[in-house]
Order: structure tokens, then C-alpha cells, then sequence
């Protein structure tokens, strides 16, 4: 079949940076392809040529076998193109069908015709199977919501092409899988997307085909029954790659965190009783909105405890506020590293020494040889790939961004590390990485609590899991005890006979 869109020794670069090589890529009428690699290989750079958010140094764009140029996103539009951002954006003040037409709304007489819109609103949505009212205001949507106002904000302006970024990054399982019912729907339809996942089981179950960067390269393709998981990270890395290994548990039987009776702001009806050990890792599962975030926010001093006692280290905190946190012994990796974990516009070094400042501070000054030492000893230690301590950290990937986030806490020797979706948007090297640090850092001694929406991830990092629903925690599992259907019957609000033994106790 002839391609609907070619991409021919396509080369980008920014300052320090060669971010695409001479990359070649065809995508066909109404098929699913997948573009995967590690942070870095050069995804996002072309996926933002492919809808003019950025325009390449050398290289050809044909589209129906004649050449294209895309130098904005309104001629993108305009080719029927359409990206989908992992950050959905949204204006949630408005209805879903005014978000859908914003800015191309019809007009009479110079009014908006909000009856026209809604009823072409609903149209689309219908059309992809998405049962939805075109009245609803956004800020009353699920996050799998959003993602299909997006996809019908898209398709409003007759797409041909969908470039869907980590989709399901923030999505519950039932609505992961109601965006593969909409994406076979798409295919059906003839439309075509391009797919970018870090998550190698849906590109199995999704893709077409597969396309594979590294280092801003082609590194292969695969076809639909080539698609397995070991090929793909062979690709993408170069190298063979063991995910997960037997880690012998050195908990001590001193509890690093002792948690009695504590109930959060988000459910404050749900008294919380757990502990964490040192030198123990305790995975935190649950499906979205059970009050795994809120528990984080809550320890951390982010948001105050409604009731309830927390113990570091035998001594009863008072976590009023972060810094309360941070001297009683705790850190928080965030979920959201890019708001809420490190500072874009400021460079590595400056973000890694920023926890420091109060300790390493010389006559109220920043002691920027410290500050120096300090980065250049984290930046070794973590393998930070950047081209020098100075550069923005927004420059990195996704997975050396995450280590910059991880680092600047290391910097102050936590009793207590919590992390919320500590790999989220990390690629599979950069998550093997991350995963040896955890379990350094537990055999250093250090309590590690954190919260996965990844079942992989649970299973088989965790020492042993506590799984909460709707705000409780409605059971404890032991590293033998671990499993998926276990964990999907505490998660779902039911209690295993087995799995439940101390529900709401683990100390």
C-alpha cells in the first residue's frame, strides 16, 4: 500500500544537541504505528515536526506521495494532522463541546452558534462510540474523559493523522481500555496514528507495526507478528536488559514510619494504620482515586492531617509542612516531576543542591562551591546524562529529569523516601536504573514507600504491598502473597481470605 505520510532522512539539532539523524519513517492508511525508544532517542522532536511545533533543519515530508512543508501547527491542521500531548490541555471552566470547536467555533451575525456546536459535538463523539454530553463542563470529567475530547477535538478539525503521545500515562485500566476500543475504532475508519508508549504491553496489543529510535537514529522496525517485548528493548537499547532481579528484603524490625489512625483531608472517614521498615521497599497499589496521592501528600506535610499520628524513627512529627517533612527525615518524589518536581528553567546543578540550601548556605549566600561539588557528585553517582551541570534541566529526558528529582533528595540522606509513579513517562532503561537505585538505597537502610499504578512495578519491586480503595487500605500482602488477581480483589474493595489477614495493620 502506497504511504499516506513518509518521512525521508529527517535531521534536527539543537544547541549541544543532535536530536534526529538522517530518520526515515512511513505510516500507512488506517494503520496503528508505533514509535518507541528510550528518553532521548528523538520521539518527541519528531513528532513535533510531524505537527509543526517545530520545523527540521534538512529531510522531506511527503503526504500522498507529494512533498509537504509543516512550519506551524495551523498548516498541520491544515494536512490533517493532529497531536495529542501527554498533558492534556483542556480549559475545564468550559463544556466538552465548546472545548472541542475552541477557537473554530461557527458564527452568525457574530454569535457563536452554541446550539450548532453542541449538536456537531455530539455527532463526533457518537461517532466514536463515546457517550458523552457536548454540555458537560470539563473540570466534571474523569482524566479518560478528557483524553476522548481531546481525540474528538482532533478529529472535529477531519484529521487523517493522530499522534497520540503516552495516552494512557494517567488513565484507570477500564479507561486504558476504552481508548484501545477507540483506537481500533479510528483504524476502522481509516484513520492513522502514530503511537508513542513506553508501555510495551499496549504497543503489542495495539501496534501494526513498530518503528524504533536510538540516539536520534532509526535503530529497526518491526512487523505485527514480530512484535514481542524482548525484540523491542533489544532495539531500543542495544542490549540485552533484566528489568527486575531477585533483591534479598534487608528490613530491619524497627519501624521507620509508623502510621496510627491517620485519616487525610480527601477521607477523612478512613483511619489509616501501616508501617514501613528500614532498609524495606512497600509498594502502595490501588486504582485511580483510591488515595494513594493524598496518603503521600499528607506524610509530606503537603496537605494537614485530619487526625491521626505519625512516628520517623520511634518519635512522634507534626507534619505541618513540607519542611516539618524534610527535618523530621522524609522526601517526596511527586508525581508530576515537570510542576511539581523540578524547576524547568533552572540548571541540573542548581536544582539538585536546591533541597541544601538551608544546610550548605555560607552567611546566607549560596556556597556555590558546595552547590558544585554536590551536583557534579550526584550527576556521577546517578548517571545523569547532560552536557554539562549548568544546562536546563528542561533540556533532559524524561528519565534523566526523574534522576534529577530523585537526586536532589540524596542529597539530604532521607530516613523515609516516598515516591508517587516513580517511572511514570521513563523508558525502560532509565526504569531498570531508577529501580537498582531504590534497592541501593534500601540496602543502605533507607524505608521506601511508593505508589505504582504499574502492576509490573508492584509485583515485583515491592517487599510487601499494602492496596487501598476508596481511601482504606483494604489489605496487606506479602512479597508471596503478591500477584495481580490479589491485588485487583483489594483494589476493587474485595478482601481475599488470604491476602487480608491484618487489613489496615502492617506494622
Amino acid at each position: 500500500m502506497k504511504p499516506l505520510l513518509e518521512v525521508r532522512q529527517l535531521t534536527k539539532s539543537f544547541p549541544g544537541v543532535r536530536a534526529l539523524r538522517e530518520v526515515n519513517l512511513t505510516l500507512k492508511k488506517g494503520e496503528v504505528l508505533a514509535v518507541i525508544g528510550e528518553n532521548g532517542a528523538g520521539k518527541s522532536t519528531l513528532m513535533k515536526i510531524l505537527a509543526g511545533v517545530q520545523t527540521p533543519d534538512s529531510g522531506t515530508l511527503l503526504l500522498d506521495g507529494a512533498p509537504v512543508s509543516i512550519p506551524s501547527t495551523r498548516a498541520a491542521t491544515g494536512l490533517g494532522i493532529a497531536l495529542i500531548h501527554q498533558e492534556l490541555n483542556l480549559p475545564d471552566n468550559l463544556t466538552v463541546a465548546a472545548n472541542i470547536f475552541l477557537g473554530r467555533e461557527p458564527q452568525r451575525l457574530g454569535f457563536i452558534q452554541t446550539g450548532e456546536i453542541e449538536r456537531k459535538a455530539g455527532e463526533i463523539l457518537a461517532h466514536i462510540g463515546v457517550d458523552l454530553s457536548p454540555r458537560t463542563r470539563v473540570s466534571a470529567l474523569s482524566l479518560g474523559q478528557q483524553q476522548m475530547v481531546e481525540i474528538a477535538k482532533a478529529l472535529s478539525t477531519n484529521a487523517r493523522i493522530l499522534i497520540m503521545d503516552e495516552p494512557t500515562s494517567s488513565l484507570s485500566q477500564g479507561e486504558t481500555e476504552n481508548l484501545y476500543r477507540v483506537v481500533h475504532e479510528l483504524r476502522r475508519q481509516g484513520v492513522s496514528i502514530v503511537y508513542i508508549s513506553h508501555r510495551l504491553g499496549e504497543v503489542k496489543t495495539l501496534a501494526d507495526r513498530v518503528t524504533v529510535l536510538r540516539d536520534g537514529q532509526n535503530a529497526g522496525e518491526l512487523a505485527s507478528d514480530e512484535i514481542e517485548h524482548d525484540r523491542m528493548v533489544h532495539l531500543m537499547i542495544g542490549r540485552e536488559l533484566t528489568r527486575f532481579h531477585h533483591r534479598v528484603n534487608q528490613a530491619t524490625t524497627t519501624p521507620a514510619l509508623d502510621v496510627v489512625g491517620l485519616r487525610t483531608p480527601a477521607n477523612p472517614g478512613c483511619p489509616l494504620r501501616f508501617a514501613v521498615h528500614s532498609g524495606e521497599i512497600v509498594g502502595l497499589a490501588g486504582l485511580v482515586g483510591a488515595g494513594r496521592t493524598e496518603l503521600l501528600r499528607v506524610l509530606f506535610g503537603l496537605d494537614p492531617a485530619v487526625g491521626g499520628e505519625i512516628r520517623v524513627a520511634g518519635q512522634k512529627v507534626a507534619l505541618t509542612s513540607p519542611r516539618d517533612a524534610i527535618d523530621a527525615g522524609l522526601a517526596l518524589v511527586p508525581e508530576d516531576r515537570k510542576h511539581q518536581g523540578v524547576i524547568l528553567e533552572m540548571g541540573v546543578d542548581q536544582n539538585l543542591s536546591l533541597p541544601s540550601l538551608r544546610r550548605d548556605q555560607q552567611a546566607g549566600l549560596v556556597d556555590r562551591s558546595k552547590e558544585r561539588d554536590l551536583s557534579l557528585g550526584l550527576i556521577t553517582q546517578l548517571q545523569i546524562k547532560t552536557p554539562k551541570p549548568s544546562q536546563w534541566t528542561q533540556f533532559l529526558s524524561g528519565g534523566n529529569q526523574q534522576k534529577v528529582v530523585l537526586g536532589k533528595w540524596l542529597a539530604l540522606k532521607p530516613r523515609v523516601l516516598l515516591l508517587d509513579e516513580p517511572t511514570r513517562g521513563v523508558d525502560v532503561g532509565a526504569k531498570r536504573e531508577i529501580y537498582k537505585l531504590l534497592e541501593t538505597l534500601a540496602g543502605s537502610g533507607v524505608a521506601i514507600l511508593f505508589a505504582s499504578s504499574e502492576m509490573e512495578e508492584v509485583l515485583h519491586l515491592s517487599d510487601r504491598a499494602f492496596v487501598m480503595h476508596q481511601g482504606t487500605i483494604t489489605g496487606e500482602l506479602s512479597k508471596a502473597q503478591l500477584s495481580e488477581e490479589s491485588v485487583m480483589q483489594l483494589a476493587t474493595g474485595r478482601r481475599s481470605v488470604q491476602a487480608s489477614a491484618s487489613p489496615n495493620s502492617a506494622s
